[in-house]
């Protein structure tokens, strides 16, 4: 019998590998249905669920496995799906158990790293990348997840000879590409234009020539070709817009509903007492700076880009659309008990703190929307929202690349598209000053700029924080940061970035007409 359990084991495994669940269903079955306590029938069978989408199914499943026999490779894969269901804390307390007897496979090692990377504990993910590495040093997925988490880290030498070892076995590799020409800035003795302009050339897949246009367009702009880069983020934006089904009105109703949501302003508040810090504003408008700033005080620390209150929020409202932001779920949403909202965001916030007795930071742009339920869930928190000149909030939003997948950053490919969401959150942000007065900070990015210490000093006074020399030497901090802007942030404030949209002011010329038209200041 147990040779028949182990050649099965065998089958089924290999089945998996070839990527044929069925097969492994059956194997997996009949492993259980011999032994209801067989811990590797359970784990198959967990495995095969999870890949089908069944992600609840895959849990129950791998957790019987885990009871039955608590092995590393179990319980990092258990880990990992607890993150998809946004049980972080779960996912967390299954790592430090795992850290007892780390499974021996590359693959669970750098599953453990990725889990802990979604943890936002990017020290902690380091070491079972590098195994993965050491244990399957042809796999360039498990070089990636290293190279992304050395940069992460502010180890950029490092990352960069891991990007090109990864380069090597495979040339093409667009992700590898994006992310070396976004280490640091590049000069012209020092650069791989010529290289990436061969690379896209050859390259058909829509994801890839994406990745490489952005890349070759930073490279290009970073050497002092700035026309040459703006015309090759055109092409490569408009290329890959043509392929999105997006059309601005479905962001619209978004800020439609969100303004709408007049029983938000009667609801009763929560009750929290702690008094986390909220970065918001368009993305690439000085989010990472001023979070930077923030977390180099004695008394914060940054928790990251979290999706805590989103996910809060959705919870509250109990709908069951596909999206987490929508007008059914403001709605409903803007109705529900407040002070439920605060403590699911404290504890969901928790499983990203390292010291419990630091005030912290989120840093997630987008909560710009949910400025109201944060005011009315957690009274004391703090909002502070980044503005930027609107020309130069369009051309940021155009040359960054955002998460492709992410539906929440479509409106980011086009120029317009994006002057049409600037117009509307520029309108959110005048109703959140009206409706709440005094709760939100706006700061401007060019002021932060040109007067670093008066500005961080309004900053500091605003979150109810005592003056800290630390908050100037800010780029001196050695936590992680796992934004675009890593290698900005690591730098003290230039101005390199302000005003920069009037070297392609021809460029952005229907952009200044849309604004004039709409009504934004320009001056």
């Amino acid at each position: 019998m147990t040779g028949m359990r182990s050649a099965r084991i065998e089958a089924a495994r290999s089945a998996l590998m070839r990527g044929d669940l069925g097969a492994t269903h059956r194997f997996a079955t009949t492993l259980i249905a011999e032994d209801a306590k067989d811990a590797e029938g359970h784990f198959l069978l967990g495995i095969v669920e999870s890949s089908a989408g069944r992600i609840r199914q895959g849990i129950k499943h791998i957790a019987d496995a885990v009871a039955l026999d608590p092995q590393g490779e179990y319980r990092a894969q258990l880990a990992k799906l607890f993150t998809l269901v946004r049980q972080d804390g779960e996912a967390a307390a299954l790592l430090r158990d795992a850290e007892q007897a780390p499974p021996i496979d590359a693959l669970s090692r750098d599953t453990m790293g990725c889990v802990y990377a979604r943890l936002g504990d990017h020290a902690a993910a380091l070491p079972h990348f590098v195994e993965a590495v050491r244990i399957e040093p042809d796999n360039t997925e498990y070089r990636y997840n290293q190279a992304v988490t050395l940069n992460f880290l502010g180890r950029t030498d490092e990352a960069d000879a891991a990007l090109e070892d990864l380069l090597k076995r495979d040339p093409g590799n667009a992700r590898a590409h994006h992310l070396l020409a976004g280490l640091r800035k590049q000069t012209p003795e020092r650069n791989h234009v010529e290289r990436l302009g061969r690379v896209r050339d050859r390259t058909r897949d829509g994801q890839g020539r994406l990745l490489l246009g952005y890349a070759l367009a930073k490279e290009l702009e970073d050497v002092g070709r700035p026309a040459e880069a703006l015309d090759t983020l055109c092409a490569a934006n408009g290329e890959h817009r043509r392929a999105l089904p997006y059309t601005f009105e479905r962001d619209a109703v978004v800020f439609d509903a969100v303004e709408a949501a007049g029983a938000l302003a009667s609801a009763t508040p929560g009750t929290a007492a702690e008094a986390p810090i909220f970065v918001i504003g368009m993305p690439r408008t000085g989010t990472t700076l001023v979070d930077r700033i923030l977390s180099s005080h004695p008394l914060v620390e940054s928790a990251g880009e979290l999706q805590a209150m989103p996910l809060a929020v959705k919870k509250a409202a109990g709908t069951r659309t596909p999206v987490v932001l929508d007008p059914e779920t403001v709605a409903a949403a803007a109705q529900a008990d407040m002070d439920a909202i605060g403590r699911d965001f404290l504890q969901r916030a928790s499983h990203h703190r390292r010291d419990p007795g630091l005030r912290f930071t989120d840093k997630f742009p987008g909560n710009f929307f949910y400025a109201g339920f944060i005011a009315k869930a957690l009274p004391s928190a703090k909002l502070v929202c980044l503005r930027r000149h609107p020309m130069d909030t369009v051309l940021s939003n155009f040359r960054n690349l955002f998460a492709v997948s992410s539906r929440y950053y479509d409106y980011s490919y086009d120029l317009l598209d994006i002057a049409a969401y600037y117009v509307r959150f520029d309108r959110l942000m005048a109703h959140w000053r009206e409706t709440l007065p005094g709760r939100v900070l706006e700061l401007r990015y060019e002021d932060l700029v040109a007067d670093q210490e008066g500005q961080t000093s309004r900053l500091l006074a605003h979150c109810d924080l005592d003056w800290s020399d630390d908050c100037l030497s800010f780029h001196a901090n050695a936590a992680p940061v796992s934004t675009p802007s890593a290698a900005q942030v690591r730098r003290p404030i230039y101005a390199d970035s302000v005003a920069r949209w009037k070297q392609h002011a021809e460029i952005l010329e229907p952009v200044r007409l849309f604004f004039e038209e709409a009504g934004i200041a320009l001056d």
